[in-house]
């Protein structure tokens, strides 16, 4: 009898896994994510899932009761990465790490980035899978240790993930319509916009073109953390004057 084969999740070139072994919620959710991140979330289905994994889709249905806990489930697995040292005690620095593990996160998967940033809307959030809440108590653990109050740690948690959801949204809204073409303009395709209509935003095709990622994130923290520490008090802040 030929030896069965090893335990893999990594789908084969047919886009199936051997059969090798029992299917947990992890073979299941690392399958998922590489069908979203080859073929985007549309492409997702039980039936599809079931035969990437070598099983009947019914089978699956013990470990996701439903595409929409699978989604879910996908975006726990990809936000469990998201690190935060809740006991580096330079709050400023570690947030800055934060930022740029999310930002990777979002250019390694961006066919989950609708699960990151809009999906939650219609969960509240004491139904979301735990997971996905990780980097809010965290970084609300982070911030309190630090001496902000609990209160002013949302307010900084909400702004960070504010700036982050519309930085990675706009980052991967880059798109180039032709890399060959040296005219910025054509490189872009602004030059199908009507020229009275939209005088400005052709004007700035050169720095469009010359978009940076990493560079508009760390100048986007400037601001925002220049923005925080100067309007919510913290340790480093000094003690007001007593008049």
């Amino acid at each position: 009898m030929a030896k069965a084969p090893a335990d893999r999740t990594t789908l084969s070139g047919n886009g199936q896994v051997p059969d090798g072994g029992p299917i947990t919620r992890q073979r299941i959710l690392t399958a998922a994510l590489e069908i979203i991140d080859r073929d985007g979330i549309g492409a997702l289905s039980m039936r599809r899932l079931g035969k990437a994994l070598g099983r009947d889709p019914m089978a699956l249905y013990r470990h996701a009761p439903n595409k929409a806990a699978l989604l879910d489930g996908v975006a726990e697995s990809v936000l469990e990465q998201l690190v935060v040292d809740t006991d580096d005690g330079d709050w400023v620095t570690q947030l800055r790490e934060v930022a740029r593990r999310f930002r990777r996160l979002a250019l390694d998967h961006p066919h989950v980035v609708p699960l990151l940033v809009t999906r939650p809307l219609s969960t509240p959030l004491g139904l979301r899978p735990l997971g996905t809440l990780r980097p809010l108590e965290n970084i609300l653990n982070l911030l309190t240790r630090a001496g902000f109050t609990a209160t002013d740690a949302l307010h900084v948690y909400r702004a960070l993930l504010g700036f982050l959801h519309g930085h990675v949204l706009n980052e991967l809204q880059e798109l180039v319509e032709r890399p060959d073409e040296h005219d910025d303009l054509l490189r872009l395709g602004l030059h199908r916009l009507p020229i009275g209509d939209f005088p400005l935003l052709r004007g700035l095709a050169p720095v469009l073109a010359s978009y940076d990622g990493t560079t508009e994130l760390e100048r986007g923290l400037d601001i925002l953390i220049t923005g925080l520490t100067a309007t919510l008090p913290h340790p480093d802040s000094p003690a007001p004057e007593v008049s």
